[in-house]
């Protein structure tokens, strides 16, 4: 990483709104309409959505759960890159079967790459290999 700053960066001034957490279970939905409506009751009580949680469960040895999982958890990610979110860290306790898992998470972060959005693990496997 270059430790040259860019204009873009060198530009930013602070602003009086304060970072927020938001738990992907409190959403009602990821619909553009219901985030378009959260991001301006956000906006109107000075808070920024820095980072979305989702909770997924891997525990079955089973490729459509997790594809599904997957899915669910790219609809988050959709949702992060439109509420303006920086990260968004998926939660789990157990992996079933890490062969199924791993490569379903690296599509997931690279999604959230292309979209935006730092997508951090928090689990018991990482995307190292």
């Amino acid at each position: 990483m270059s430790t040259s700053r860019r204009p873009a960066v060198e530009g930013c001034r602070p602003e009086k709104a304060t970072p927020v957490r938001l738990e992907a279970e409190a959403l009602d939905s990821t619909a553009p309409d219901y985030l378009r409506e959260l991001k301006e009751e956000l906006t109107g009580e000075d808070l920024v959505p820095a980072r979305l949680i989702v909770n997924a469960c891997f525990d079955e040895d089973c490729s459509l759960s997790t594809q599904e999982e997957a899915k669910r958890i790219r609809e988050h990610i959709r949702a992060a890159s439109f509420l303006g979110t920086g990260t968004l860290t998926v939660s789990f306790d157990d992996v079933a079967n890490e062969r199924k898992v791993r490569p379903a998470l690296a599509a997931c972060a690279e999604r959230a790459r292309r979209d935006g959005v730092v997508l951090e693990i928090d689990g018991p496997l990482s995307l190292e290999s």
